[in-house]
């Protein structure tokens, strides 16, 4: 059994989780900066977040299973250290190359974020898993929320060189206090890592719940990154004709659901996750359908946008939640297998985005995200799985450990 997180260790993680994610995003205000410093074409620097999404798949793959195998205090500190490292890199970088490969690094050390979260969720006290899930959840959404703001004003007052120096300087800050304040106790494991990652893959096709998560959890993601891609392409195109700046100011409304999900964590403990991800999903869906009247009003853009994120991240949230409870124990294999197929699903919906736009414009865009949201509720809600009898928990394990 794990022990509980000390005072301040819930909060700390999601300190961490929020600034370690950011670092996928804070450079892309300051592509054009950096292009014209290493003398190289935008296309070849706007490749920088594709390295990163890229190098966070990779994390989530291979390094979100060491929860399963190392204490939290060591992983945690490590592999900020890590990400210090790879951001001094691209700090130095005198290339693109070293720059794209250093990225590669940096959003692999940035999967500590998806760490963060199962240790809350694996040390949370009894019945308060969800609250823990969801506390880093939103220092996750605060980091990405505020990255792009943040890393855009330190690049114009330092420079994008030294603003990585400052994310370096942070991680290595929370790398210190990790450290000093996480358990230290290596969590029990039957099996060594590379039996654990040859274990992957078998887990989606024995784990009935995990498959129902993965779909229900990639259609609601695959909505989330259609909406944004296309509404960005949507409001920067006539008869809009937006700014990158006023476009990047709608992102705020993802605020609401930053604040709501503290208060989702407590009704996914008190009540079943499933009852809270279709509510959350269906509040989603809402918000899509006030954005399908159209993008004319700010206001009803603004409230379609916040109903939408707030939706999407309580979802996300009462799902890992639900994941983590399967097993405690291997967390960190399920988040994995989830997380992974979890982005690859979402990057369909980004790459799905402009031609969907232009075949049948932002309406069309919006109702074929709004189907994938009622999908996911279906799915969710889908029969067998919501009322388990008693036992399925048991041999569900049974299955994870043979």
């Amino acid at each position: 059994m794990t022990r509980p997180l000390p005072l301040g260790g819930t909060l700390l993680l999601a300190v961490v989780a929020g600034t370690a994610i950011a670092n996928n995003y804070a450079v892309q205000p300051a592509l054009g900066v950096v292009a014209t410093d290493l003398r190289v074409s935008p296309a070849v620097i706007g490749l920088v977040p594709t390295a990163a999404l890229a190098g966070c798949t990779i994390g989530f793959a291979l390094l979100l299973p060491l929860t399963d195998h190392l204490s939290p205090g060591r992983l945690v500190g490590t592999q900020l250290t890590a990400l210090a490292a790879a951001l001094t890199a691209a700090a130095v970088a005198p290339n693109a190359v070293v720059l794209l490969t250093a990225y590669v690094l940096i959003g692999a050390a940035a999967s500590v974020a998806a760490q963060a979260g199962n240790i809350a969720g694996r040390h949370a006290p009894p019945g308060r898993r969800g609250a823990g899930v969801a506390v880093v959840a939103a220092g996750m959404s605060a980091g990405i929320l505020l990255s792009r703001l943040v890393g855009g004003a330190l690049t114009d007052l330092l420079g994008w060189r030294r603003m990585l120096l400052v994310f370096a300087g942070l991680a290595l800050l929370g790398a210190l206090t990790a450290a000093l304040v996480l358990p230290r106790r290596r969590p029990h494991s039957d099996r060594g890592y590379r039996a654990t990652l040859a274990a992957l893959p078998p887990l989606l096709r024995d784990v009935a719940p995990l498959r129902q998560a993965v779909a229900a959890g990639g259609l609601w993601y695959f909505a989330f990154t259609l909406v944004w891609v296309a509404l960005a392409l949507a409001l920067a195109r006539p008869p809009h004709a937006l700014s990158p700046t006023a476009i990047g100011l709608y992102s705020l409304a993802g605020l609401l659901g930053f604040t709501a999900l503290p208060f989702t964590g407590r009704l996914t403990d008190r009540y079943a996750p499933r009852a809270v991800i279709t509510a959350s999903v269906l509040t989603a869906a809402a918000g899509v359908a006030l954005l399908a009247t159209g993008l004319d009003e700010p206001l009803v853009t603004v409230a379609g946008l916040a109903l939408f994120d707030a939706g999407c991240f309580a979802a996300q949230a009462a799902n890992q939640s639900r994941i983590i409870a399967l097993d405690p124990g291997r967390s960190g294999s399920l988040s994995s297998v989830y997380l992974v197929l979890y982005f690859t699903i979402g990057a369909v919906g980004t790459a799905l985005a402009a031609p969907l736009l232009d075949a049948v414009g932002w309406r069309g865009t919006a109702c074929a995200a709004m189907g994938a949201l009622l999908l996911a509720v279906g799915v969710n809600a889908r029969p067998g799985v919501a009322r388990r009898p008693a036992g399925t928990e048991t041999r569900t394990r049974h299955r994870l450990h043979q």
